[in-house]
This record gives structure tokens, C-alpha cells and sequence, in this order.
């Protein structure tokens, strides 16, 4: 899987591109149909709380699945795409299987 994060108004640290990249490759247990993750990492209006942008884009061999979370941190966005794009996967594989 090739995987790719970009942050926009910032610039990522190592750990937090860690921490996604970590979090995103657990979802592979899910299917092995995924190609490619785009993963967007945004600040919004600094000047408010859940001003965290996690946009999370995948590609599969037989359509894509897309996330977008916003929260107080990064982290806790990522956790929140991963759990949607998890079921966005599963809901996937169980239509292909029928």
C-alpha cells in the first residue's frame, strides 16, 4: 500500500506522521485490496477549540473509501477516521462477497 500525508498551514512532525501511518496500516488486516491512502492534515481558524482536520482518502481495487474528522487533535481525528474507514471497508468486502 502506498501511503501519503501532506499537512496543510503546518508542518507535520515525525512522531505524528508515525502515529498515522501506524493507524493507517492497521486497516490493511481489513482487506488487502487497498492501493493507495491519501491523507490530508489541516489546521482550521487557529483561534478555535476542534480546529484539527483529518481527511483520509483510500483507494481500493473495487471503488474507495473516504473519511473527514475534525477534533482537538490530530490523533484523536485519526482515530476517528480509521474507525469510519474501517467499516467503510467492511461494508465493502461484504458486498463484494455476496
Amino acid at each position: 500500500m502506498e501511503l501519503r500525508i501532506q499537512s496543510i498551514n503546518f508542518e507535520a512532525t515525525e512522531q505524528l506522521k508515525a502515529f498515522v501511518e501506524k493507524k493507517i496500516k492497521k486497516l490493511e488486516k481489513f482487506s488487502d485490496n487497498i492501493i493507495q491512502t491519501e491523507v490530508l492534515l489541516k489546521v482550521i481558524k487557529p483561534e478555535t477549540a476542534k480546529n484539527k482536520e483529518a481527511s483520509v482518502k483510500i483507494n481500493l481495487k473495487n471503488g474507495e473509501a473516504f473519511a473527514s474528522k475534525v477534533a482537538d487533535t490530530f490523533e484523536e481525528a485519526i482515530d476517528l477516521c480509521a474507525e469510519a474507514l474501517e467499516k467503510q471497508i467492511l461494508k465493502t468486502k461484504e458486498k463484494k462477497d455476496r
